[in-house]
């Protein structure tokens, strides 16, 4: 009867480390199931950010090369910086946005 009760201990003992060791393994593919996401959802964002900077050096690129031409450097700083040729005077005129302002205000 004692090797009975000592074979039930020790089916139940190994029974019980065998559980344990499963839970320490489901426990461990959570995890890394979780790092896989969460690397997967830093990955897409990194992807984002990239096709972002991408674009805005295309239009950087872009905007190098018309600053290479003296007409449109020339273009560009008179329409932003009020430059004018010589003996040439320039008039600003209202814009219709602001004329419904004006009228919005009184």
């Amino acid at each position: 009867m004692a090797k009975k009760r000592k074979k039930k201990l020790n089916s139940k003992f190994v029974a019980f480390i065998a559980l344990g060791l499963a839970m320490a393994m489901l426990l461990a593919v959570g995890r890394e199931i979780m790092t896989t996401l969460q690397l997967r959802k830093q990955m897409a964002e990194a992807k984002e950010k990239l096709a972002q900077m991408q674009e805005e050096n295309e239009l950087l690129v872009e905007e190098k090369t018309k600053l290479q031409d003296p007409d449109y450097v020339e273009s560009y700083a008179r329409s932003n910086y009020m430059f004018s040729k010589d003996g040439e005077q320039i008039f600003f005129l209202p814009d219709k946005t602001d004329k419904k302002q004006n009228e919005s205000n009184k």
